[in-house]
């Protein structure tokens, strides 16, 4: 593992925390795959059931580092392209996950930054981060996070901050979505971990696959394949395992098999 990146796991809780501090969390190449590789790691490892992305330091991630930027800036337009295709990478490995994801968000973020607090689940931050998606002051677009960013805080709201590259706060960040939740820095621990034990009480199995439901149905524009599909779905995890020990225990007035008591 990069000295980019710590992982450590706690029974079913992986946690990812980026570990630049200096340089303020800031994506480098390194950052990029030692984060990939991590996320499919933990998305292999049947024991964990909830990641949270953390960071140390100050910032949780000030976007792309300086240096990063000049060799990019140097180099060709095919080692650009192939470049920004390892952070789209992380981008979707992350997006997809077949686990539920937490961004613990204590300090700034900006661009690619932005981009993992949209991809994650759950976004819990402190009242005083702050947001950019600033590409557009050099000249450039948050285009590999796009999709993420577009889908967190809708087109409209991303028309604005895309072109205009503004900081925006904690409060705007809650109100268009990007957050879940504003907490005192004082108590950001504690609400993580209020999520985490609200996802362990969850069939890991369909806290893992809430996401994949939720992209499915907005791709599927037929309405009579998507009933069919979900009703399909809602079948199919009636019957399963999972769902047969959900249903039984709720029945029987006791916590289901997999609940962290």
């Amino acid at each position: 593992m990069s000295d980019a990146l710590t992982f450590a796991t706690h029974g079913p809780v992986a946690r990812l925390r980026l570990d630049r501090a200096g340089l303020h969390n800031a994506f480098d190449a390194d950052l990029i795959a030692a984060l990939t590789a991590a996320l499919e790691q933990v998305a292999r490892d049947g024991d964990v059931r909830v990641v949270v992305i953390e960071a140390a330091g100050a910032s949780f991630s000030a976007g792309a580092d300086l240096n990063w930027m000049r060799a990019m800036a140097s180099a060709s337009e095919v080692e650009n392209r192939e470049d920004a295709m390892a952070l789209a990478r992380l981008m979707r490995t992350l997006d997809e996950l077949p686990k539920p994801t937490i961004a613990r968000v204590h300090g700034a973020a900006f661009g690619g930054g932005v981009g993992l607090v949209a991809c994650c689940d759950i976004a819990i931050g402190v009242p005083e981060a702050k947001f950019g998606l600033t590409e557009s002051r050099l000249g450039l677009l948050p285009a590999v996070i796009s999709p993420y960013v577009i889908a967190a805080i809708g087109p409209r709201q991303a028309r604005r901050w895309f072109a205009t590259a503004e900081i925006f706060d904690a409060a705007q960040a809650l109100h268009m979505g990007l957050l879940h939740e504003v907490v005192p820095a004082a108590e950001l621990d504690a609400a993580v971990d209020r999520q985490i034990a609200l996802l362990l009480k969850a069939g890991p199995f369909a806290a893992a696959d809430a996401k994949r439901l939720v992209r499915e149905v907005l791709a599927e524009p037929d309405r009579d394949r998507r009933d069919h599909d979900n009703a399909t779905l809602i079948a199919a995890l009636r019957v399963s395992t999972e769902g047969q020990e959900g249903l039984t225990a709720f029945l029987d007035k006791r916590p289901p098999a997999w609940a962290e008591r």
